[in-house]
C-alpha cells in the first residue's frame, strides 16, 4: 500500500493513526514539491491528501481508506456518526481559521474565522457531555472515532484553545496524545511544525 500523503496534515495523521492501530504495512509516498502534487492530481483531480494506492485501486478520503485498511475500526453507526462530527464540526472549523491567516489580508474573512471559534466553542461543549464516563470517544475502545479525534483536537486547541470549563474534552485530548499510534503520528509531524502559520506552541 501506497499513501500519497505529508505527516503534518491533519487529515493524514488521522489514517497513519489507524495503520499504526492496525499494524498494516505501508508506504510513504511525501507530497512535498510540484512533481508530488502532480502525482497525486493525477490519482486523484481534487488535489487534497491523503489518497491510498492498493495494488491496482486506489482509495480516497480519510474515512474510507479507514474502513479499507482497519474495519474492525468501524464497528458501529455511533462510531460513524462520531468520525463525521470530528471531521464536520472541530476539523472544519479549525482550518477555516487556519486558511485564513494564510490568505492575503485584503482577502480575510473576520466574520467567517468568529463564526468558526464560536462552532468549536459549541463542538467542545457538546463533546463534552458526551464523553462523560467514556474513556473513548465511542465507549470503551478506540475506533476510527477516536483516529478523527486525535488530529482535530491536537490543531483545534492550538487554533482556540480547549477552555478549563471543559475539563471532560480537555482530559480525553490528553488521553489521545499519550496513545502510542497518536504519539507516532504526532512525532512524525513535529519536524515540520514551522509551516504551522499561526505558530506551533511550545506544548504537545
Amino acid at each position: 500500500m501506497i499513501l500519497h500523503a505529508h505527516p503534518f496534515s491533519s487529515y493524514v495523521q488521522k489514517v497513519t493513526i489507524a495503520f499504526y492501530e492496525s499494524g498494516t504495512p505501508f508506504e510513504w509516498r511525501m507530497l512535498e514539491g510540484a512533481a508530488g502534487f502532480d502525482d497525486l492530481r493525477r490519482l486523484w483531480p481534487i488535489g487534497l491528501m491523503p489518497v491510498l494506492v492498493d495494488g491496482g485501486t486506489t482509495v480516497i478520503e480519510s474515512s474510507i481508506i479507514i474502513e479499507h485498511i482497519a474495519p474492525r475500526l468501524v464497528p458501529s453507526l455511533d462510531v460513524r456518526f462520531l468520525d463525521r462530527f470530528f471531521d464536520n464540526y472541530v476539523m472544519t472549523p479549525m482550518q477555516k481559521v487556519v486558511g485564513d491567516v494564510i490568505r492575503p489580508e485584503a482577502e480575510r474573512d473576520p466574520r467567517g474565522v468568529s463564526d468558526a471559534k464560536a462552532r468549536l466553542e459549541v463542538s467542545y461543549g457538546w463533546l463534552d457531555e458526551r464523553l462523560k464516563g467514556r474513556e473513548w470517544a465511542a465507549g470503551d475502545a478506540f475506533t476510527m472515532a477516536d483516529c478523527a479525534a486525535a488530529p482535530s483536537l491536537f490543531f483545534a486547541d492550538w487554533v482556540h484553545p480547549i477552555d478549563e470549563r471543559f475539563a471532560t474534552t480537555r482530559a480525553y485530548r490528553a488521553r489521545l496524545l499519550k496513545r502510542p499510534s497518536v504519539v507516532r503520528a504526532v512525532d512524525e509531524a513535529r519536524p515540520y511544525r514551522g509551516y504551522f502559520p499561526l505558530g506551533a506552541p511550545d506544548r504537545d
